[in-house]
């Protein structure tokens, strides 16, 4: 076993999630009108450690598991969906566009759903890990629809 590509897969998922540390909800974000079923902001973070954690879990059975050249494709699709779940802060946040976020977090959904299919042949389990991180994206999309709905003037120009 090759714990340094352990640490990659680990810093690979951390580097997406510091766009969630650098793009922060403020005061533009608390003002807007939200569904009473929201969860407690204490919970996303927690949330989404568990998620990134198995996120990477997934990607490195793959990578452990795949033979010479069989990864390159399992690799790519999991390097968008890493890629789309860093804009989506940066998008909503930062940019305070739910429109273009909502755009991102339909892509994320088709691109871990996709990463699943991928990593299905190489390793189950792999798979299998990512079973929440889809539920929790589609539970996000469907917060970012309702929140950007109750809020139809509030993206940025």
């Amino acid at each position: 076993m090759d714990y340094w590509s352990l640490g990659a897969f680990a810093l690979a998922n951390f580097a997406a999630a510091c766009s969630g540390a650098f793009f922060k909800p403020g005061d533009w974000y608390f003002a807007l009108r939200k569904p009473r079923w929201q969860p407690p902001g204490w919970l996303f973070a927690p949330a989404w450690t568990i998620l990134y954690g198995m996120n990477a879990a997934a990607g490195w059975f793959v990578w452990e598991a795949a033979g010479p050249g069989e990864a390159v494709l399992p690799m790519i699709v999991y390097a968008v969906q890493l890629v789309f779940n860093a804009a989506w802060s940066a998008l909503f946040f930062g940019m305070k566009r739910m429109d273009l976020a909502m755009g991102d977090v339909i892509a994320l959904w088709v691109s871990v759903a996709a990463t699943m299919v991928v990593f299905y042949p190489v390793d189950a389990t792999a798979a299998w890990l990512l079973v929440p991180y889809l539920m929790w994206v589609s539970f996000a999309g469907l917060l970012n629809f309702t929140v950007w709905r109750l809020n139809p003037d509030a993206n940025a120009a």
